[in-house]
């Protein structure tokens, strides 16, 4: 018995480390040369946590607005740079983190931690504790959450209403019906292959999809089900934009999504094992209940003569933004389930060009859209 204690806590210790260190040792490489360059964005910190390493970027004026972004399931946090930077020039203060197993986060085995909510919540929390700043208790923040972000995102919400003050959701998974996901989907991701087989498969549609761009991207594919979520998020995936080979840095040609991705899957040990992790166990579908827990919310601060004393979102409603090319995350589906979770009046939704990268082709489209939702005047 005491054999099997050990066996299990020496068992749940095993981290698996991002390229972080191993860049470090290679300190001659030419940052510019790298698709994910350590010093890609401002306010760069590594957060040691008996999860791993958590890579956290947070600037911008320390009394302003309080954004914290989540990514997808494939690209880390730099799919918001954009978005981030003019956020940042018009007051804001963000803080962007990429999610264990991607970029230069560790990934604690998901073999022991399943990446579900309850993980990505500790790291949620984890990152906010981070800051040299107040992003809890008095003070709350603003939370923009991204495809499997934004599932994120909303259902953390629903569990913290007292910290996080205004919700934005960017082409976001949560909802999506039963009714996509594929018979391939169900076999590769249902538990009935053995690991490495799913590994070899899933490391090769994700090397596919990041190579080069298809003809007729602009929406024209079938939408499907998880899995297509998850790999289009990589430029050459038909879901996207024709422009979605877009850099995220003009001044770094090297920095791309495509590249991202691709280096991530093959220089990241955890990358593989977190993405078909999430694909099984994160909150894409079947979240309905969270979101009307937040649209209750939302009509219990409206009907209320102190508002300000009910927990939920300032605006008391949920800021949702589409790509209108995009087929995987589809505008009308997505917004008619939306609304009957959330409620009529507890949702406004924007659609912008773009596919399922909308954030990334279309960054000034997303920040004016959330300045305007916000009150501002967008630049």
């Amino acid at each position: 018995m005491v054999k099997s204690t050990i066996s299990s806590r020496s068992r749940s210790n095993v981290i698996l480390r991002s390229p972080r260190k191993s860049l470090q040792l290679l300190s001659s490489q030419d940052p510019d040369d790298l698709p994910y360059p350590p010093d890609a964005l401002p306010g760069a910190r590594d957060v040691d946590t008996p999860y791993g390493n958590i890579r956290v970027y947070e600037w911008g004026p320390e009394e302003g607005r309080k954004v914290l972004f989540v990514h997808g399931i494939s690209t880390p946090c730099i799919a918001f740079a954009g978005m981030a930077k003019m956020l940042v020039e018009r007051g804001c203060r963000v803080m962007l983190f990429d999610l264990f197993g991607r970029g230069y986060s560790d990934a604690p085995d998901p073999s022991v931690y399943q990446q579900d909510i309850a993980l990505w919540t500790s790291q949620i929390l984890l990152v906010l504790a981070s800051s040299k700043l107040a992003w809890t208790g008095t003070d709350r923040f603003s939370m923009v959450g991204y495809s499997m972000g934004g599932g994120i995102s909303a259902t953390f919400t629903s569990y913290f209403p007292e910290l996080v003050e205004s919700l934005v959701l960017i082409a976001p998974g949560g909802l999506l019906r039963p009714s996509r996901i594929s018979r391939t989907s169900k076999l590769l991701y249902g538990n009935l292959l053995p690991s490495f087989v799913v590994s070899y498969f899933v490391g090769r549609r994700l090397r596919d999809s990041s190579g080069a761009h298809p003809s007729g991207a602009g929406g024209k594919a079938k939408p499907t089900d998880p899995a297509d979520i998850a790999e289009s998020e990589a430029p050459g995936h038909p879901a996207n934009a024709d422009d979605s080979a877009a850099l995220m840095f003009p001044d770094r040609p090297k920095m791309s999504v495509a590249k991202t991705v691709a280096w991530e899957t093959d220089v990241h040990p955890g990358f593989l094992p977190s993405f078909i992790s999430s694909i099984k166990f994160a909150p894409v579908s079947h979240e309905h209940d969270r979101w009307r827990l937040l649209g209750q919310r939302c009509e219990a601060r409206r009907a209320s003569s102190e508002p300000e004393k009910v927990p939920g979102l300032d605006e008391d409603k949920v800021l949702i933004i589409f790509g209108a090319q995009d087929p995987v995350i589809v505008a009308d589906e997505t917004e008619e389930d939306a609304t009957a979770a959330l409620g009529n009046e507890n949702v406004k939704v924007v659609r912008l060009r773009g596919g399922h990268d909308v954030p990334v082709v279309n960054s000034r489209g997303c920040a004016n859209a959330i300045s305007e939702f916000w009150n501002d005047n967008p630049v």
